[in-house]
């Protein structure tokens, strides 16, 4: 989130919360620290009285009160042994303290009433403040380590007109009904399981259906590419990242396994080292590339508890990955390929794209692998290849993966959230610290060129993006049960056998239960069955059905739902 003016006021809503909260609850709260992110901020405290979301009318009264004040908020750096003898009573501030290697810090004041650590920046008055809401708490561990206290996280939002507040918290309650959380469990998709472990989605036949059906489509546009399916363990020994520069960056992150003999080996969070493996099994001539490996994988992650969230983030995910090797000539054509790959695979869920090159910092080269030569490199070949294509390229600096830059596909939901969805890399660094190789025209050895290609990126999160997308109700193709027919009576159920046996393509369920008919087109509008197909009496005479649209409820005729199904024939 840019420091702009939004950015000052929600941190300078923060600050006012604190001053609140402190005023109504004096002694008995321990500040500890309290960012802004993306949509609102947050404050994490220790709080020796119980509080929640009944008593946040009275901290918004006790707030307002504060604003219209409109105190001015100035800072002043002072030494860091003043600050910690400010703070003497505040174990948190102590030890974020202990981690600022400067002798000087920052105090941030409203007024002379109140006082905070903080680096800013800020508005210049509360009276600035012009619209705020409390929304929530949570439960969250210090500096998010399990291991730490757990402290009362109270999350809040503040705009500069009240305008875009309504706008904000409107959306967020349609959010909340669409939560993939929510909806996954209602829809029986996957559940999550105390004894298997917070992060590690367990998939039902309905939601494994989901699944395989998606990466069915995706394979089916990578197949036309010519790409080519591999396989690879789960597994690695530490060695692999060490050569891939993983290791040195993302250590903490590894999931550790010592074997009996004493060998340590982790569980893979990325596939592409695994994959240059596959390459590096013969030396290529130039006749012969480029290789197109195409590998739907899970992959493991040891993320924090406290950052988990759905199939948003967790510790296990599937990853739809790719990895092209290719000459640096052929470099262009694959990216262009990989591209009309995402186009097409996100044009059938009617998200529209926009690309964003993400490059390197030039000023922390050590984040990175390579020289600048070749970063520069790279990117322009991304920038010219987006330039080409037509849309207009965001450009986001630091943001590269360590190995190379990256045009990452953004896309709005129904409800105008933004979210990153596929990825091509271009990579000229993995190849040489595998020294990857083939044989050029003059029949020397040259580095190949690599491209990670993902579609879906993490299977489990592009579906919580669509869950929330559609609200639950998934395109017809993806449904896992696409049509329900049920009969009135049990004297109607061997005609609904009948209907079912002419819908043999579709996933068709029968439902012959003793419950009413109201109760059973209940259930199936909360399933969010697309067609639920209903007969009796007269459709057994007529040799016709009624149909139901689960998404509108419209009781219609079978004329109708063969003009939106016209590859649906029926008596």
């Amino acid at each position: 989130m840019k420091q702009d003016n939004l950015y000052k006021i929600r941190h300078s809503c923060e600050h006012v919360f604190n001053q609140a909260i402190e005023e109504l609850w004096p002694g008995k709260i321990t500040r500890a620290l309290g960012p802004p992110i993306e949509n609102g901020w947050y404050n994490d405290s220790r709080w020796e009285v119980e509080v929640n979301e009944k008593d946040f009318p009275k901290i918004e009264k006790k707030m307002k009160e504060i604003i219209k004040k409109d105190l001015p908020i100035t800072k002043k750096v002072i030494s860091k042994s003043e600050a910690k003898e400010l703070f003497k009573d505040n174990p948190f501030k102590q030890e974020i303290l202990e981690g600022i290697e400067d002798k000087k810090v920052s105090i941030y004041s409203t007024g002379d009433e109140f006082s905070d650590l903080c680096k800013g920046p800020h508005v210049k008055s509360t009276g600035e403040i012009k619209a705020f809401k409390l929304l929530s708490t949570a439960g969250a561990y210090w500096r998010g380590n399990e291991k730490n206290e757990m402290l009362t996280r109270v999350y809040g939002t503040a705009f500069p007109s009240q305008k875009e507040l309504d706008k904000f918290l409107t959306t967020r309650e349609e959010a909340i009904k669409r939560d993939h959380k929510k909806l996954g469990k209602a829809l029986d998709l996957f559940v999550f399981s105390d004894l298997v472990g917070a992060g590690l989605p367990l998939w039902t036949p309905k939601g494994t259906l989901i699944r395989d059906l998606l990466d069915d489509f995706v394979w089916s546009i990578r197949k036309k590419k010519g790409y080519d399916k591999v396989e690879i363990p789960h597994i690695t020994k530490k060695e692999l990242y060490i050569k891939s520069g993983h290791w040195d960056k993302f250590a903490d992150e590894l999931f550790h396994i010592k074997t009996r003999e004493g060998h340590e080996f982790v569980m893979k969070p990325m596939n592409c080292p695994h994959h240059t493996q596959i390459f590096a099994r013969k030396l290529w001539s130039y006749k012969e590339l480029p290789q197109r490996y195409s590998n739907t994988t899970m992959c493991y992650r040891d993320e924090q508890t406290g950052e988990l969230n759905g199939l948003s983030r967790t510790r296990a995910f599937t990853q739809d990955d790719s990895h092209v090797f290719c000459t640096k000539e052929q470099a262009k054509e694959e990216i262009n390929s990989a591209w009309d790959i995402i186009n097409e695979f996100y044009s059938r869920f009617e998200f529209k794209l926009k690309p964003r090159l993400s490059t390197h910092d030039p000023n922390n080269m050590k984040a990175y692998l390579g020289t600048s030569d070749i970063w520069k490199e790279s990117e322009d070949m991304l920038r010219n290849i987006a330039k080409d294509r037509g849309p207009e390229l965001i450009e986001e600096p630091g943001e590269a993966a360590f190995y190379g830059p990256k045009i990452d596909f953004l896309a709005n939901d129904s409800l105008g959230r933004e979210w990153q969805v596929g990825t091509i890399q271009l990579d000229f660094n993995m190849p040489e610290a595998f020294k990857l190789n083939y044989v050029n025209e003059k029949g020397k050895k040259e580095r190949v060129v690599m491209l990670h290609v993902a579609i879906m990126g993490s299977i489990e999160r592009f579906l919580s993006i669509l869950i929330e997308h559609t609200a639950g109700n998934l395109p017809f193709w993806l449904s896992p049960e696409q049509i329900w027919i049920i009969p009135i009576g049990e004297g109607h159920h061997e005609y609904a056998k009948e209907v079912a046996k002419k819908l043999s393509e579709f996933r068709v369920v029968v439902k012959t239960e003793s419950e009413s008919l109201g109760k059973k087109i209940r259930a199936g509008e909360l399933q969010k069955i697309p067609y639920l197909l209903i007969v009796g009496d007269k459709e057994m005479k007529n040799k016709k059905i009624s149909v139901r649209f689960s998404n509108d409820g419209d009781l219609t005729s079978v004329r109708s739902f063969l003009h939106r199904l016209p590859f649906l024939k029926l008596p």
